[in-house]
């Protein structure tokens, strides 16, 4: 079995491509020059916006109140003209993190006040099963009295 494969490796070396044959016995970090961009691309590309710029971001109101709630600032007055994008980033993931535990809170909440009422019910003797009865019932005495109504 293994005299086979020795051959199939022996015939595939025969056929290797010109390019492979090429960095057979060279370091194949040397031959990338495929995987390189050509640098005359890069300096076709007009320079319209200066590297002198300084980084910021005017921030809405709607973004001014989310730095508010997410406690990066005390006033309206202390937060700059210009804000980085990072800190409206992580203004709002924090609401975001705020939104989640109060959504949490509140199915938690919910789900106590579903089980308090539940076991009211249960000491009213009340059920779904016993309203679903009556509500059958009453359907059934409308529709005979409607029937013996019609003739």
């Amino acid at each position: 079995m293994w005299g086979r494969a020795d051959r199939a490796v022996k015939l595939l070396g025969i056929n290797i491509p010109s390019v492979l044959r090429m960095t057979k016995g060279m370091d194949l970090k040397i031959s990338r020059r495929l995987c390189i961009k050509p640098q005359e691309e890069s300096q076709l590309q007009p320079r319209s916006r200066s590297h002198l710029r300084v980084p910021g971001h005017k921030p809405t109101d709607w973004e001014k109140r989310f730095l508010l709630w997410a406690g990066h600032f005390k006033k309206t007055e202390d937060i700059p003209e210009t804000v980085s994008i990072e800190t409206i980033r992580a203004a709002k993931t924090t609401l975001r993190v705020k939104f989640s535990y109060v959504m949490i809170a509140l199915t938690i909440l919910g789900c106590i006040v579903m089980v308090i009422k539940g076991k009211q019910a249960v000491k009213r003797h009340e059920s779904l099963t016993s309203m679903n009865l009556e509500k059958k019932a009453q359907w059934r005495e409308e529709a005979t009295q409607s029937t013996s109504a019609k003739p």
